[in-house]
């Protein structure tokens, strides 16, 4: 078998058992999984070789999850799927707002993550390798000084990169692909591949709060992606108050 050609998934968890469990189910499905117990064998874990994918726990010692998150999505764009034991919803939000790509609550079934691991490498693997069909489909979309081009999965600025998720750019395409109509949460769940949650997640609610960042020059006051009180968000491509 070759194994240079299956993806490789880093496990950063203290808990020994289930290092152990993802560790031999998923190579038994078909990846390369190296693991670590905290932040400093999770750094020589990288040091070693690039994962296509991080599963990291919030509560470790030392460092914990989303202090190793940050860092993580500041120097690179691996997708970061997040465990918490606890399963509380600030511990969601706040995982989201650090860079995490997904987030899972323990306990948790091994399919379910397994589920999870696959959609993430499935948004990053058409990110960074787009079909021929879906390259010479794709269309540049263009708003203020933005450029959003699907055939390559850039934002661009002015014709600099702005550093985007798989997540978020998932998401902005949406937007931009149906400009001035308001989309509620449903719509935008219904819209994002692979994307499976509830109508009162706030996962939603946070990426566009963090692409807000990104193309806003006040996101307090947002002129691109406004708020609809009740009814959800509605993408104005020229920015202009109304």
């Amino acid at each position: 078998m070759n194994t240079a050609a299956l993806p490789r998934v880093l496990v950063v968890d203290d808990d020994p058992a289930l290092r152990e469990l993802l560790t031999d189910y998923l190579g038994a499905s078909g990846f390369i999984v190296d693991a670590a117990a905290d932040g400093v064998q999770m750094r020589q874990r990288l040091a070693d070789a690039t994962p296509d994918l991080v599963v990291l726990d919030i509560m470790l010692p030392g460092e914990d999850g989303l202090s190793l998150a940050r860092q993580l999505r500041r120097d690179s764009d691996i997708p970061i799927l997040m465990l918490s034991a606890r399963g509380e919803e600030i511990d969601r939000v706040v995982g989201l707002e650090v860079g995490a790509d997904d987030y899972l609550a323990k306990p948790f079934s091994p399919r379910e993550l397994l589920a999870r691991v696959r959609a993430l490498l499935r948004r990053a693997n058409t990110a960074t390798r787009p079909s021929q069909g879906a390259a010479l489909a794709a269309q540049r979309f263009e708003f203020g000084p933005f450029t959003l081009d699907d055939a390559v999965r850039r934002l661009l600025r002015d014709g600099a990169e702005v550093p985007t998720t798989g997540a978020e750019f998932d998401l902005l395409s949406v937007f931009v692909k149906h400009p001035n109509r308001v989309l509620s949460r449903d719509d935008l769940i219904n819209r994002l591949k692979g994307y499976e949650r509830d109508a009162f997640d706030r996962s939603i609610d946070v990426r566009v709060t963090r692409i807000r960042r990104k193309i806003e020059t006040d996101p307090a006051h947002p002129q691109y992606i406004r708020t609809v009180r009740g009814e959800g968000y509605l993408f104005n491509p020229r920015g202009q108050a109304q």
